[in-house]
């Protein structure tokens, strides 16, 4: 596991954009697999690799590098690393990113999963605030620790991680007809 480590710091030194793309991508392809096989409950049989392909690609071109950019520019808006700092971070997060990524998150996802455009803001309006009821519980304690103890490469990746048992509510939640 610490060889596993290195290698992925090595590669965040000389990479850091792509690595935190393809961790994204991949770990909100995880996130789709535990919701499809633990959540749902479909067996191997029945899972449906197409959506977790799409699932993949919403990571890949939307969460990893909107969240990457995100952290970039949120370091600029509040600058600094103490514990007043990183409560800030965690508002701006929470009041302001957090509302508009999940709701286009939602959105994308019904659209990926061929919901037409009635469709899909029907639901938008029956899933958007039950999900980010559920953001508040888990993300802001974990976003003040993120912004307090982790330096900026390595955020994405710590979201991301916690993220997996987050992806897979969130895939349940956007793929539930």
């Amino acid at each position: 596991m610490a060889s596993l480590w290195r290698s992925y710091q090595a590669l965040m030194t000389k990479y850091p954009w792509s690595v935190q793309i393809v961790t994204a991508g991949s770990l909100v392809g995880v996130g789709d697999v535990i919701s499809q096989q633990l959540i749902e409950r479909r067996g191997l049989a029945h899972h449906n690799v197409g959506r977790t392909a799409r699932m993949m690609s919403i990571g890949f071109f939307f969460v990893g590098p909107v969240i990457g950019s995100w952290y970039k520019v949120l370091d600029r808006i509040v600058v600094g690393g103490s514990k007043s700092d990183a409560m800030k971070k965690m508002l701006v997060d929470q009041l302001c990113f957090a509302p508009c990524f999940l709701g286009t998150f939602l959105c994308i996802s019904g659209a990926l999963n061929g919901l037409t455009a009635e469709e899909n803001i029907a639901k938008l309006k029956r899933d958007y605030t039950d999900a980010l009821i559920s953001n508040y519980y888990l993300w802001p304690p974990v976003q003040i620790a993120n912004f307090y103890f982790v330096p900026l490469h390595h955020r994405l990746a710590v979201v991301q991680i916690v993220a997996v048992a987050w992806n897979s509510y969130l895939t349940w939640k956007a793929n539930k007809m």
